[in-house]
């Protein structure tokens, strides 16, 4: 073959014009002057917002100091209160000498999240049980105590951030299975648990938040035998697992509703029991198609922590605006601004990795791909 014949007969690379970040800025960007004046006026808005954060944030900062008088100038952040406080903002009221607990608590959710995010081969269904069923108990062991040696420390000195994910956690992981459980018997066949469960369902889901809160920490001993013997923390706990139930029963029932006919058809024509149709056929499939609003409902469980401020508990943001009112931080209205930007920034670093890892849940679920 000639070489003329070769230049029309191999493959050519597009032209440089339609391709590259020059084509799509045309393409997408500046099309029309419509688009053209929409895209000039978005990046002037850009540009003064980054010019601004970086202005306000890291240029005319101020990033240490003991008191308010450290930052007297409103025109960069004051970092001052967070660098001289982040221990009260981290550990809370735990004991000073007692931080390696908590430290290692730490450091077994950052491996538990760890083995849910990365893949071990064989052995990764394997690791991940055992620190999905080790960690709470292994949690449990260095933050309370009383076990082999270790001091007993009541949930009430937990604050800041280490109270807020453990409510946290406590809600989250303990409203799944109740949810599971109450969306199982709301759907049953049998009427009086499914009568039970649906009452239990829109009692929690038409009482205010707070009003669960205030019950369980103020009133429950008034009307449980005993309960003024329950931690006042662990009554917070349990209210968050028992309001937020509610909601994840119905995420779950959506996910049910979502699941064919004929699967249950078919289970059934197999010959499987109800809880082998359950079990291997329907709820994984229920969940899985759940992903999406479960995930949204954990962000939430998330956020609403801060609800605790209102019945005197030291979460993370009550600690940042308890701190904010000591005679040494008691100043320009700039401080305070510092940090509630800085526990902003701290919630969505934690909703935001749970939004990436349900889109990597999505992903990997999705049988069309």
């Amino acid at each position: 073959m000639d070489p003329v014949n070769r230049i029309f007969h191999e493959e050519q690379p597009p032209p440089v014009r339609t391709t590259g970040l020059l084509a799509w800025s045309k393409e997408n960007l500046f099309s029309s002057w419509f688009n053209i004046v929409i895209s000039i006026l978005l990046f002037w808005i850009i540009y003064q917002f980054v010019a601004f954060v970086l202005s306000w944030g890291l240029i005319n900062a101020v990033w240490f100091g003991e008191t308010a008088q450290a930052c007297p100038d409103s025109s960069g952040a004051c970092w001052a209160f967070i660098t001289s406080r982040w221990r009260l903002f981290v550990y809370g009221l735990y004991p000073n000498d007692l931080y390696w607990r908590v430290n290692v608590v730490y450091v077994l959710a950052a491996i538990t999240i760890a083995s849910f995010v990365w893949s071990f081969g064989k052995s990764t269904m394997r690791i991940r049980m055992t620190m999905f069923i080790g960690f709470p108990i292994a949690a449990y062991i260095f933050l309370i105590g009383g076990f082999w040696g270790l001091k007993y420390i009541t949930p009430e000195n937990f604050g800041g951030l280490l109270l807020t994910l453990t409510i946290a956690t406590s809600g989250i992981f303990g409203s799944i299975p109740l949810g599971l459980i109450l969306m199982l018997g709301r759907t049953s066949d049998l009427k009086i648990y499914s009568k039970v469960c649906t009452v239990f369902i829109e009692f929690w889901r038409g009482v205010p938040h707070i009003v669960v809160i205030v019950m369980f920490v103020a009133l429950l001993p008034l009307f449980v035998p005993g309960g003024g013997k329950v931690d006042i923390v662990v009554r917070a706990f349990i209210a968050f697992a028992a309001f937020n139930s509610a909601y994840m029963a119905e995420v779950f029932r959506g996910g049910l509703q979502s699941i064919p006919k004929g699967q249950f058809e078919a289970s059934r024509a197999i010959g499987l029991s109800y809880w082998k149709m359950m079990g291997y056929i329907i709820l994984p499939q229920a969940i899985r198609n759940s992903i999406p609003a479960l995930v949204n409902t954990c962000i939430s469980i998330f956020k609403e922590t801060t609800i605790v401020l209102l019945v005197g508990f030291s979460d993370f943001l009550g600690i940042i605006h308890l701190s904010l009112e000591t005679p040494d931080w008691l100043g320009p209205p700039h401080i305070s601004t510092s940090g509630y930007v800085f526990a902003a920034m701290i919630y969505f670093v934690f909703t935001f990795g749970m939004s990436k890892y349900s889109k990597r849940l999505e992903n990997r679920s999705n049988v069309d791909n």
